[in-house]
């Protein structure tokens, strides 16, 4: 008995340990994505349009993917014809919509209002898991969801005082619904047996050629004229898209769609303190309010259920 107790705990152990890791994918996935407001600021110093933007990400991205590849697995890039709506989900439904959605929504009403209407996104997410893959929806999820939902808001600023009219909200609504495919087309491909390689490759492949299609390639000649430009850009692609997808997508692995997409909600608070140490912003009370409910909602949502 001894040792079969012996064993169980070491299993068990086992577990926690590997869901630990998918658990610090996901929230270092946030954490970078956080830093999205840094680069596209600089980006706007070079002339890039919103389109221009996620052109760079995603084909900076989708280079560093291949390469890794070729490097480690040439037959990833393999793909079933059959199974080719899972990227063209995940590359032109989720990653480009969401980012055309998402800078759409700002020219209609404030930044905070259009950060909310985009964290909609877990609903969605724990929504749609539902339905396509029987995910459970638990009181603890539902719980965290709506702390994280708070939490957004308040880091957002809510009630500045801005403009919102129905357009506005269609737009930003329909980035949180975008945001919140990504998770679902790549579980589908995940099931399907698709790496994560695989995954972000053909994602940030085809929402890179989309966005040069709808912003046209104007912008090359201002990444290329020097160097700095040059290594930004890329950094750009390897910071707020390759790392993160890369993270976020071996999260999935591990994780329940509904629960990894609010964890990812980490995302404004690290763009806020990005807000404070870098362009030097107050830190308002309510933010930081704000910053306390959603790192509570992932504490919640890692806390050790209770065994008999």
């Amino acid at each position: 008995p001894d040792n079969i107790h012996a064993v169980f705990r070491m299993d068990r152990r086992s577990v926690l340990m590997r869901k630990n890791k998918y658990t610090l994918a996901v929230l270092g996935a946030g954490t970078l994505w956080g830093f999205m407001g840094f680069f596209r600021r600089t980006l706007d110093t070079m002339g890039l349009s919103a389109s221009n933007c996620i052109a760079v990400r995603g084909i900076f991205a989708a280079l560093l993917f291949g390469i890794a590849m070729l490097i480690t697995d040439r037959k990833a890039f393999k793909v079933k014809l059959r199974d080719t709506w899972c990227f063209l989900g995940s590359g032109i439904v989720s990653l480009l919509l969401f980012s055309l959605c998402y800078f759409k929504a700002m020219d209609y009403m404030s930044l905070s209002n259009a950060a909310i209407l985009l964290y909609t996104a877990p609903c969605f997410v724990i929504l749609f898991s539902a339905l396509l893959f029987k995910e459970k929806i638990t009181a603890r999820k539902l719980a965290a969801m709506l702390i994280a939902f708070a939490g957004c808001c308040l880091v957002s600023g809510i009630g500045t005082g801005s403009k919102i009219n129905t357009t506005g909200i269609l737009f930003g609504l329909g980035s949180g619904i975008c945001y919140a495919l990504f998770s679902i087309f790549s579980r589908f491909a995940i099931n399907r047996g698709y790496s994560t390689f695989t995954i972000n490759f053909y994602t940030c492949l085809l929402a890179g050629l989309g966005a040069l299609i709808v912003g046209g390639v104007e912008f090359v000649p201002a990444i290329t004229s020097t160097a700095p430009n040059f290594l930004f850009a890329a950094a750009t692609g390897l910071v707020t898209c390759f790392l993160p997808y890369l993270c976020y997508t071996y999260g999935l692995t591990g994780l329940e769609n509904g629960k990894a997409s609010i964890m990812a909600s980490i995302e404004p608070v690290v763009a806020t303190l990005c807000g404070i140490f870098i362009y030097h912003e107050a830190l308002t009370a309510m933010s930081a309010a704000g910053i306390l409910l959603v790192l509570s909602a992932i504490v919640l949502l890692n806390l050790k259920p209770k065994t008999a």
